[in-house]
């Protein structure tokens, strides 16, 4: 495999977006991401520079994108970083119980999926996590949704557990969203 993992840098906030609308298109994109490809291709020039700008390598700490770029230049895959801690505000149905990393927004385009650019792509994101010191980190989450299958069966091979915490997926169509969990070794 040939492909850079790397953090986007902020004057990159066209691939940014582009690569997000992209995912809004894969036929997973209902199960997988809370916004639709409608309400992302109307956002402003301005929201996809915010975003690019405080997820990029020097844009402060608390958000990192990822991207598996190709040798051509061509970005085919990516995840998001959040860090929460127990003070901030709620996410994704209750706060924080612990400093911990939550992982958003993980998308790899189909022609390289089984390749090995998740792995990677994921070993990156909580490499990232892990190395910060200030929170030091106690775990590392994210959700799916009941579903999707595929992606539950990724985050369970590469070593996250059901935690048992189950939300209501947004459109309250009685779904629900999993949590899974990776606890700090060491």
């Amino acid at each position: 495999m040939d492909y850079v993992m790397r953090a986007v840098r902020a004057d990159e906030w066209p691939q940014v977006r582009q690569l997000r609308l992209d995912a809004l298109k894969d036929p997973a994109a209902p199960v997988a991401f809370l916004e639709s490809y409608e309400e992302a291709v109307a956002k402003p020039d301005a929201f996809w520079q915010e975003r690019a700008a405080a997820a990029a390598e020097d844009g402060g700490g608390r958000v990192r994108q990822f991207v598996a770029e190709s040798p051509e230049g061509v970005w085919v895959g990516s995840v998001t970083v959040l860090v929460e801690s127990p003070e901030d505000d709620v996410r994704f149905g209750e706060a924080a119980a612990v400093d911990q990393a939550h992982l958003v927004g993980v998308f790899v385009r189909p022609e390289v999926r089984g390749t090995g650019v998740t792995d990677a792509l994921f070993r990156e994101a909580v490499a990232w996590a892990w190395s910060l010191s200030s929170p030091r980190l106690e775990r590392v989450r994210l959700y799916v949704h009941e579903k999707n299958p595929r992606a539950a069966a990724f985050y369970r091979r590469f070593g996250f557990v059901p935690s048992g915490q189950r939300i209501p997926a947004p459109g309250d169509r009685g779904e629900l969203e999993l949590e899974y969990v990776l606890g700090r070794e060491g």
